[in-house]
């Protein structure tokens, strides 16, 4: 049924299945077997390449600079608009791909380049689609409120968003077309106020959407101190976080996705992951895909939690597996190895699994095997020809 029946000493398991047969057996003599990880935080659907900002962002560009310049989300909401579902499920299918070779084996995949009724809807019907006929496992998100869209205030599309495109979901649920999981808001200075995110996150939950949004990223907004208040399964960001933001989280168990590829390739200053741990936060780490951090790797994402946001690596591997499935809420099937979980895994190509995280980038030569639901989803060839140091 695709769930671990057992963990334990090897001689106990022979014992226990001594009279089963299995359709394959892998021999991890010397390798790792590691929970599959999980993507807490991605933007994989999108058209329209943004290679030429990365430029202006190495000349000294601030994001909202580019943002203004009429680059930025509106530059992407512009190439998404005009693209057909067909193409954008096909370049979702290629990104989704590379994450599971990366060793995603759950990923969080959010809407938010469309900004009108019928863009989001587009969106969100491909990853429905991916869904249905990926063997990577998709917690979906709705984030229609990701900019205001041009023309618009943010209070006519805060209005927009809660008149007509949430009774729409609701109604796409209820009839089994699309099932989105989580409803997200970016709650910033110039996008969404806390009064707007507010109104929109409240109305999300009305029609059962987890709540897991954007907020104190690039300006101290109090998101953090919201979305306790209203329950919010988990925030992402969290660079300008307050004190009292981060007491709020904890009492309230609500996760902190923190994202270190960003800060890196924005040049922020990198959230308070020592702080947050100590307070006794649940961190999750997500590797924020996106034409802005183009990055499919989590292997990659610890490697910078460790280096720059001074996690150790227990911690880094604890946040991109256990952890970013609680930010998910599915902490109860996912992100560990345990009898009665979904069997999600990763086999290494080596003894000490903390190369995973130590060979920045080296995942490609490592990852032996990655295993969905008790399936051999991914199989290295290379990883038989050579050894991991």
């Amino acid at each position: 049924d695709g769930c671990i029946k057992a963990v334990g000493q090897a001689d106990v398991i022979r014992k226990q299945f001594s009279e089963a047969t299995f359709e394959r057996i892998i021999d991890c003599s010397g390798k790792c077997v590691l929970p599959g990880l999980v993507d807490a935080h991605t933007h994989p659907v999108w058209a329209g390449d943004r290679v030429h900002e990365f430029a202006m962002k190495l000349a000294g560009a601030s994001y909202m600079e580019i943002h203004q310049a009429g680059g930025g989300i509106h530059f992407t909401v512009e190439h998404t608009r005009k693209a057909t579902e067909e193409e954008l499920f096909g370049t979702l299918r290629h990104r989704l791909e590379r994450m599971l070779r990366a060793g995603s084996t759950l990923v969080e995949c959010k809407s938010g380049y469309g900004l009108n009724l019928e863009t989001e809807l587009k969106m969100l019907r491909v990853i429905e689609r991916a869904k249905q006929s990926m063997d990577i496992g998709i917690s979906s998100t709705y984030c229609g409120a990701h900019a205001v869209p041009k023309g618009k205030t943010a209070t006519e599309a805060t209005d927009d968003i809660i008149n007509n495109h949430l009774p729409k979901l609701k109604e796409l649920k209820l009839s089994g077309e699309i099932h989105v999981n989580n409803i997200d808001v970016f709650c910033e200075k110039g996008v969404f106020d806390l009064e707007s995110t507010r109104k929109i996150l409240q109305a999300g939950k009305d029609i059962g959407l987890q709540i897991n949004f954007h907020g104190d990223e690039l300006h101290p907004m109090k998101s953090a101190e919201l979305g306790a208040e209203l329950g919010a399964r988990a925030i992402s960001h969290l660079e300008e976080v307050s004190d009292e933001g981060i007491t709020a989280m904890a009492r309230a168990e609500c996760a902190a996705v923190l994202l270190p590829t960003t800060a890196y390739m924005l040049r922020l200053k990198q959230p308070r992951a020592r702080k947050m741990l100590e307070e006794g936060v649940i961190v999750a780490l997500g590797s924020d895909f996106n034409p802005n951090a183009y990055c499919f790797s989590m292997p990659m994402v610890m490697h910078l939690a460790c280096v720059n946001m001074k996690m150790s690596m227990n911690e880094a591997l604890a946040a991109a597996t256990i952890n970013a499935a609680y930010a998910l809420g599915k902490s109860d099937t996912h992100g560990s190895l345990e009898v009665g979980k979904q069997g999600d895994l990763l086999v290494i190509n080596s003894s000490r699994w903390e190369h995973l995280i130590y060979q920045f980038g080296g995942h490609e030569a490592l990852i032996n095997y990655v295993i969905v639901k008790g399936k051999v989803v991914y199989e290295n060839e290379r990883c038989e020809t050579m050894s991991s140091y």
